[in-house]
């Protein structure tokens, strides 16, 4: 019997989420999004796992939770390629791709300093006006950002 072992093995889940594809760069701002620290539930994070989609990416998983789709959607900003599994009873049961809202609301900082939503006690909005690319506009300046560009709070 050989104890050569070529991958990790890493416990299935009973019930959970389970969200792969996410661009290795984007993986712990995934994390921070999702609340994970605050969780009490099990997790298992996964970085620059070997992809042939992506290259290199990142995985969550994380038992015995369910995202509301408003908190997976907001995932879509820094990761669009990231795909979304709920397990139930150790079976997939749905696999979404993430979907970025149309409109982006607290989530983002405005890049500019001029902007009302930098000066002022006020919520900050973008329209999305490019999904392919994740580029947003604010909805007061006018100012557009995309990429690595884009600030969350």
């Amino acid at each position: 019997m050989s104890t050569d072992k070529k991958e990790l093995a890493v416990a299935a889940l009973r019930n959970g989420t389970v969200i792969d594809h996410i661009p290795s760069k984007a993986l712990f701002k995934a994390v921070d999004l999702l609340g994970i620290s605050r969780l009490d539930k099990s997790v298992t994070i996964g970085c620059n796992l070997q992809s042939s989609r992506l290259g290199s990416k990142g995985i969550i998983k994380v038992a015995d939770t369910f995202f509301a789709q408003e908190v997976i959607n907001r995932i879509a900003i820094i990761a669009p390629s990231a795909v979304i599994n709920t397990i139930k009873d150790f079976e997939v049961v749905s696999k979404e791709q993430v979907e970025l809202p149309s409109e982006v609301v607290d989530l983002v900082v405005c890049n500019n300093p001029k902007c009302i939503t930098r000066n002022e006690p006020m919520r900050s909005r973008f329209e999305v006006i490019d999904r392919e690319n994740v580029t947003l506009k604010c909805c007061y300046c006018e100012h557009e950002v995309n990429g690595d560009m884009i600030n969350l709070k």
